[in-house]
Parts: C-alpha cells; sequence; structure tokens
C-alpha cells in the first residue's frame, strides 16, 4: 500500500491546488472510524461535511451498492429504470413533497432549485422573464459554481472568477428586518437560505427565524428555498432542521407545528451516506410542475446506482434512529464542551444543533490557533478542520456511540488543555 508521505507527494504533484487537507491520509474507514496507511486509527469528527452521517462504509449501504452494480449502473434518462420511481417515492414519502428532481451533487441541487425558482416567477408569479431576483444570506455557502459564488462573499471563492451573475440580493443572516425589506421588491422570486449556516461556523439563527421567513415569503408570494444539504438528513438531531424539534424518522409527523415546510428543499451529502454521488430538489406539484421535458437533466441524475444506494440510506436513518441519536448525543456534546470552557481561557463558547456543533478559539480570525490544535486532535486520534480561521467544526457519523463520544470528549478536552499550558 502507498505510504502516506507518497500519497500527499503525488497529490502535491499531480493535483490542482484547490484545497489544503490536512495532513493525514485516509485508506480505511469503518463507522465513526478512519485509517492511515500506516495503520493509525482516528475519529472522523467531520463526516466528510456531513455526507457520512451513516458512518464509513454502512453494511446495508454498500450491501445494496454491490447488489445494484452487479445488475445495472446507468441507463440515463433517455429510457425508465426499475429503482428510479422506488426512490422517488421514498423521498417524497419521508419529507412530504409530491415530487422529486434527482441531481448528483450539492451544488447541482442548488443550481436546480435556482432554476425551477426562476421558472416558477416567470410562469406563475407573472415577473417579466430576465427579472426575477433571488435573496441570499451573507456568509452563505451553497457551492462553488460561476452562479453559486456570484453571490458568496468569500473572497477566496470568488475573487478573480468574474464576471459574475446577477439576479442576486443579499441580506444579513438571521435579520428578519432586512428579508422583509428586500421581499417588498416585487421582482423576487425566492428565498435561499440555510437553517444553520455550517461553513459559516456553525451560526444557529434564532429559535423563530425560519418561522417568520417562511410567512414573509408567503405574505409576498416567494418561494422559501431550504439548502438542507448539509444540516438534512438527521445531522441536526430532526430529519431536517426546518423541522424544529421534532426527531422523528418523518418530516414532523409528530409535532407539525413545529415544521417550516420549505417550497423547494435542496437534499444532498448525507442522502447516499457518503457512498456514491446524489442530490435531489423536492417540491409539490404547483412549484416543480414548470419543468417540462429537455429543460433541465443530467445523465447521471437518478440514475439506478445511486437511487439504490440512496434507498438505502434512507433505511438506515430510519432503523436506526440517528435523528434521535444525534438528538442526545448532541446535548451531551455541547454540555461537555461548556464544562471545558470553564477550565480553559482557549475557548470562547461551543455553539450548535444536535452532532453539527463548532468552538471558538480565543484568537483571530487570521491566527494559525485553529489549525495547529487541529493538528494536535490528528496526533492524539481526532480528525476536525477549523473553519473561518477560528472556529472549530466538530460533527461526527451519527452512528456514534455515548461512550465513543466520551472518548472523544476527552481526546479534545486533553489536547486543548495541553495547548493552552505548551
Amino acid at each position: 500500500m502507498i505510504s502516506t508521505k507518497d500519497a500527499i507527494s503525488l497529490e502535491e504533484k499531480y493535483g490542482a491546488h484547490n484545497y489544503h487537507p490536512l495532513p493525514v491520509v485516509l485508506s480505511r474507514g469503518e463507522g465513526v472510524y478512519v485509517w492511515d496507511p500506516e495503520g493509525n486509527r482516528y475519529f472522523d469528527f467531520l463526516s466528510a461535511y456531513s455526507a457520512v452521517n451513516q458512518g464509513h462504509c454502512h453494511p446495508h449501504i454498500i450491501g445494496s451498492l454491490e447488489k445494484q452494480a452487479r445488475t445495472l449502473t446507468l441507463t440515463s434518462r433517455a429510457f425508465y429504470n426499475n429503482v428510479l420511481g422506488e426512490f422517488e417515492q421514498k423521498l417524497s414519502s419521508m419529507f412530504g413533497f409530491d415530487r422529486v428532481l434527482p441531481m448528483n451533487t450539492g451544488a447541482e441541487g442548488v443550481e436546480t432549485a435556482i432554476k425551477i425558482c426562476r421558472k416558477w416567477a416567470y410562469e406563475k408569479k407573472g415577473i417579466h422573464e430576465n427579472e426575477a431576483k433571488i435573496i441570499v444570506c451573507t456568509n452563505n455557502f451553497h457551492g462553488r459554481t460561476t452562479t453559486i459564488i456570484s453571490f458568496s462573499n468569500d473572497a477566496d471563492a470568488s475573487k478573480n472568477f468574474g464576471p459574475y451573475t446577477p439576479g442576486f440580493i443579499k441580506v444579513e443572516y438571521n435579520n428578519i428586518e432586512q428579508l422583509d425589506l428586500a421581499l417588498q421588491d416585487e421582482s423576487v422570486a425566492g428565498f435561499l437560505v440555510e437553517p444553520i449556516q455550517g461553513e459559516a461556523g456553525v451560526m444557529v439563527p434564532d429559535s423563530d427565524y425560519l418561522r417568520k421567513a417562511k410567512e414573509l415569503c408567503k405574505k409576498h408570494n416567494a418561494l422559501f428555498i431550504a439548502d438542507e444539504i448539509q444540516t438534512g438528513i438527521a445531522r441536526t438531531g430532526s430529519l431536517l432542521a426546518v423541522c424544529g424539534n421534532c426527531s422523528c424518522e418523518k418530516a414532523c409527523e409528530r409535532q407539525p407545528e413545529s415544521y417550516v415546510k420549505p417550497d423547494l428543499l435542496i437534499l444532498g451529502k448525507a442522502l447516499s451516506g457518503g457512498v456514491y454521488p446524489v442530490s435531489a430538489v423536492l417540491a409539490d406539484n404547483d412549484v416543480m410542475n414548470v419543468i417540462k421535458p429537455g429543460q433541465h437533466g443530467s445523465t447521471y441524475g437518478g440514475n439506478p446506482l445511486g437511487a439504490r444506494v440512496a434507498i438505502a440510506a434512507l433505511e438506515v436513518v430510519e432503523d436506526e434512529k440517528l435523528a434521535q441519536n444525534a438528538r442526545k448525543l448532541g446535548k451531551i456534546f455541547r454540555e461537555e464542551m461548556e464544562k471545558l470552557i470553564a477550565e480553559t481561557n482557549l475557548i470562547t463558547l461551543v455553539r450548535g444543533k444536535g452532532l453539527l456543533n463548532a468552538i471558538e478559539i480565543n484568537d483571530t480570525p487570521e491566527s494559525d490557533t485553529a489549525w495547529n490544535i487541529c493538528m494536535k486532535l490528528k496526533e492524539n486520534g481526532l480528525l476536525a478542520k477549523p473553519t473561518h480561521g477560528n472556529i472549530i467544526r466538530f460533527a461526527p457519523p451519527l452512528v456514534m456511540t455515548e461512550e465513543q463520544l466520551m472518548e472523544c470528549v476527552a481526546i479534545i478536552r486533553k489536547t486543548v488543555l495541553e495547548f493552552e499550558g505548551a
């Protein structure tokens, strides 16, 4: 097997330098663990940005992949296949929507939602063609296509990639007054928002923000578009982050009053358990039916292999009650981090929901303190990554046990206290 040193050298020599990874090479994964080529084991506390909610190489998902791969992998959408309809029915039923438009990656899902929203605006709301606007939030992260970076305020993602796509209005995240003002523009077609801003540092809005945002969208006849690519599929202790406080396996079947149902829902990442690229946009008939044959698609979108994998991934979420586990362990994790904050000046706060959490390091965003702490965490057997300079995001697979979580808490505590004392 290739060594850690050689694997890094090959990437550095032949790969585009569009990422700055932690210097660890992963060659195997199982559940909450990953191993490097030399056999060192680590707890994965990033979960491929929440794509691996079901744990690495979950046997049910891998078994479904292997069986389908020996049968039929790709037909394109020129023909029907015998798995896609089953996947669409499963997804529609689980999340409470009439229709599904399947794609592959998260960014494709966002682009798809933008296209549907604009077409709905022209054909249903009556906005003049080419004049539709979509409201987005500052510090958003929805992907890195040329359209999406046009409404990013991350200079690394956007600088020198222009000209930029017009048609977007930015408002401050969690500022309902700014949203209300922006929605008064009659050319606004929709509001695209992350229920929790993950890449921005796990920013959790006020408890009534999403509900008020949806009410304002309804008042002004604009679509409420929820990007749940990272927060969805049980990560935050609910099936969706917009489900509020309900941890059941279907979108708020027990507490429907707490469910802020989007007009367009974007899913990806854990939709396939990190095994195969699958994303989807869900909507009811009055919105989705604006898309006609030939107006949007993908050769791989809705392929039978991806569809079968996604069905299995959703079954794992239901059967193993991952939303409930994320809710329970997330509460324990934040309580333990609060105890650690009382012991050290190195951490200023912890925030999050379910098993999507972050700690803020007591240093400037320009410092390398958070990066150096992550390097020490790696040495102690836990992998995490900074975001926005002085924030460390913690998002382990949702199959983690309480015993494993407490072992990880001990690693974090030991690392932080040793780092502070160094």
